[in-house]
């Protein structure tokens, strides 16, 4: 069986445990409001219409995610590269999402699932305001489950460990990957630009 379907997958993994089901909760709770409070980051999950997926980071100051209420959450948009791939993937398929929430220094992360609703309301839009700005949109999430994963993924990769970081000039920047990448007349080789990419080292 090389690949499986999918009742093949319970013949690899056992019944996950009742504890693990029990966890999956139909609302924000104390600890789950706690974690979003203090989280900056979280990464947007949603689906097009055509069944595509997208995947999109987002930041801000710890409790840049505002929890309104046990089954609603208020994410502000700033400014971006304007794909808006995610706001699209919301507004022309069925609007739903999941969020998960990173806060630096705990391993554990907590998935939001829901659905979303783009919101340009002034009002709301004017108590968002960070960094001297206000969002242009902001997302208003519906909160069908909160779920806190363990942190076994990230203690594996140590994502948090000082031993671990990469040192910034180990990598081109974004404007040099992006100039390689967009390069307009004669494309350079990506020999040449994996060499140039030595160089720098």
């Amino acid at each position: 069986m090389t690949d499986p379907a999918s009742a093949d997958l319970t013949t690899i993994y056992p019944q996950p445990t009742a504890r693990v089901i029990a966890k999956a909760r139909p609302d924000i709770d104390v600890h789950a409001r706690k974690f979003i409070e203090m989280s900056p980051f979280c990464v947007l999950a949603t689906s097009g219409s055509d069944g595509s997926v997208d995947a999109s980071p987002r930041g801000g100051m710890p409790g840049f995610v505002t929890v309104a209420g046990p089954n609603q959450l208020l994410m502000p948009d700033r400014a971006g590269n304007n794909r808006i791939d995610s706001f699209r993937n919301i507004v022309e398929g069925t609007g739903r999402l999941q969020l998960i929430f990173f806060v630096p220094g705990i391993d554990e992360t907590l998935r939001v699932g829901g659905k979303g609703r783009v919101s340009a309301d002034p009002d709301l839009l004017a108590s968002m305001i960070e960094f001297g700005k206000p969002p242009r949109a902001a997302l208003r999430i519906d909160v069908t489950e909160a779920y806190f994963h363990c942190g076994k993924a990230l203690m594996r990769s140590k994502l948090w460990s000082a031993d671990t970081r990469v040192e910034r000039k180990v990598f081109p920047s974004i404007s040099q990957v992006i100039h390689d990448q967009t390069t307009l007349g004669e494309p350079e080789s990506q020999e040449v630009v994996y060499e140039r990419y030595k160089t720098q080292l």
